[in-house]
């Protein structure tokens, strides 16, 4: 390969790298960094169960989506404007939140969350359709283990680092406002980064084909805007509609059951609240598909059908929810887990799962990466979701056999400036061994499928089809959230950790069932996008 090319490949994945930690960052923030806040501050465990739903926009992220295909911001060209403006609005965002208190107004701390999580997807769209349109085929496994990596390293920041800076004990003695303050800074110099450092976007060759809906009616920026503002009056419509009357129709399906069994009153409560959130979604989602045919949301529409007119196109959305369904489930409460119900300290915690786990992670994903040359994407996706599954069971044994089974190992007393520990950390040897294994498989699972959603998106439309996919991704994350509180408090949690085993079966079966058309996703079918060296 000539040098010229080699070196912008380089460039190429040094750019995917960094925009993996750009995308890793926030996400911790409104996921467990913040679960860790609340705990620290008291909250009940099932509203923390609940407060997972401020990632809802990463659920939704592909309703606004077309806007960042139809629209490029001035002077830094295709996909790069989006990312400078998402990320200078998450420095903000995060430092508004480093002013809230969860404990003096549980609402203005969630609306706040939420307004991260926004923006953090709105991020995370852009850089998906960035590295999805500037990587080669050749270089999609190499280039998600970087990604991959990148992410992690974020969340060994927002998300290992964190806690140990806030243990007042061992650590630095950092509260979580002088953390999200920080997190703020670092978003700006990734906004920095993005303007300075990576590759420029060549301009996408007038459409071939504009679509039906487009060749019906036309295809013009007000005609997007237009359907755009006809999504969000829709979802706010639902959203109105549902929190007046999805809680009585939940009470009138579920309440008479629910009352006649031996479940406490607070948790029958939950159980309301979480079909009453269902209901609304159910009545939310087709009303938003709805206003969107209507008012010819030219680029959403299309961006769909050219999806679905794909083999197996509606098979592989189900299939992307199951994926990392028994990952998401296992994950989901394992800030609570490990400091209130396995009662481990917050540096041990920080140390083994946030900082020693994530590299492995991160291990896992460049082995991941390396193992798909010789397996394949099929094979791959196979053979790293049966360790994801199995890694489940870890945590069940955990939960069954307690602390202290497993010799462990003593974290010396360090200092390195931007992280120290005050004293000596002992760490527990079943804690390290469950948490090695779960990283390490979860980073192979997760660089397979990251290539997997690139193989499926086509150029003219990735932003759209990849927030799709990754939206269908992020369901089991954003929604189980609310049923594992509920499940936990429920079942406890060596149950609840067989449950999540047993949730990731469906995907494997499936991925069996699809083999024959994942397999000729492994023949690229278009061309990447062009880039500018």
């Amino acid at each position: 390969m000539p040098a010229t090319l080699t070196l912008s490949a380089a460039h190429r994945l040094l750019a995917v790298t960094l925009l993996g930690f750009a995308s890793g960052l926030p996400l911790a923030l409104t996921g467990q960094a913040m679960q860790a806040w609340l705990t620290a501050d008291g909250i009940d465990l099932a509203t923390i169960g609940f407060l997972s739903l401020v990632g809802l926009p990463y659920t939704f992220k592909f309703l606004w989506a077309p806007l960042m295909d139809r629209f490029d911001l001035p002077l830094l060209g295709r996909r790069r404007g989006w990312l400078v403006l998402t990320q200078l609005a998450l420095a903000a965002a995060l430092l508004a939140l480093s002013a809230a208190s969860p404990q003096a107004s549980i609402r203005v701390f969630a609306l706040l969350a939420v307004t991260v999580a926004f923006v953090s997807a709105s991020q995370d769209v852009v850089v998906d359709a960035y590295r999805t349109d500037l990587l080669p085929a050749r270089e999609r496994g190499l280039g998600a283990s970087l990604n991959v990596m990148g992410y992690r390293l974020a969340m060994i920041v927002s998300g290992g680092l964190a806690l140990i800076w806030t243990d007042a004990a061992q650590g630095s003695g950092w509260d979580w406002p002088a953390v999200y303050r920080l997190m703020a800074l670092l978003m700006a110099g990734a906004a920095f980064a993005s303007a300075t450092l990576l590759p420029r976007l060549s301009p996408l060759p007038p459409p071939a084909d504009a679509g039906p809906v487009a060749a019906a009616g036309g295809h013009s920026a007000p005609q997007d805007l237009l359907g755009f503002a006809a999504v969000l009056a829709a979802v706010a419509v639902g959203v109105v509609l549902s929190d007046r009357y999805a809680r009585p129709v939940a009470q009138a399906l579920a309440g008479g059951w629910l009352e006649s069994t031996a479940l406490p009153a607070a948790l029958q409560r939950r159980w309301i609240e979480l079909i009453a959130l269902l209901l609304g979604i159910g009545f939310t989602l087709p009303l938003a598909a709805w206003a969107a045919r209507r008012a010819r949301f030219v680029t959403l529409l299309d961006g769909l059908r050219n999806y679905f007119a794909q083999p197996g196109a509606a098979a592989f959305l189900l299939f992307i929810v199951l994926y990392k369904l028994g990952d998401a489930f296992a994950g989901s409460l394992m800030t609570p887990f490990l400091l209130k119900g396995m009662a481990y300290a917050p540096a041990e915690v920080g140390v083994v799962n946030k900082v020693i786990g994530l590299w492995l992670t991160i291990g896992g994903a460049l082995l991941g990466g390396a193992l798909m040359v010789g397996l394949g994407l099929w094979r791959a996706l196979l053979a790293f979701g049966v360790l994801q599954m199995a890694s489940n069971l870890g945590f069940w044994w955990l939960a069954v056999s307690g602390k202290g089974v497993l010799p462990g190992l003593v974290i010396p007393v360090f200092d390195w400036g931007f992280v120290s520990l005050a004293t000596a950390t002992p760490v527990d040897g079943g804690l390290l061994m469950v948490v090695a294994f779960e990283n390490i498989s979860g980073g192979m699972g997760t660089a397979a499928f990251v290539a997997f959603l690139m193989s499926l998106c086509n150029q003219r439309f990735t932003a759209t089809q990849f927030a799709l996919l990754s939206a269908f991704a992020s369901v089991g994350r954003v929604w189980v959230g609310p049923l594992a509180g509920v499940l936990a408090e429920t079942i406890g949690w060596p149950t609840f950790f067989v449950a999540s085993t047993v949730a990731a079966l469906p995907a494997l079966a499936m991925l069996w069932w699809l083999r024959a058309t994942v397999r000729a996703l492994e023949t690229p079918p278009r061309a990447r996008g062009a880039v500018d060296d």
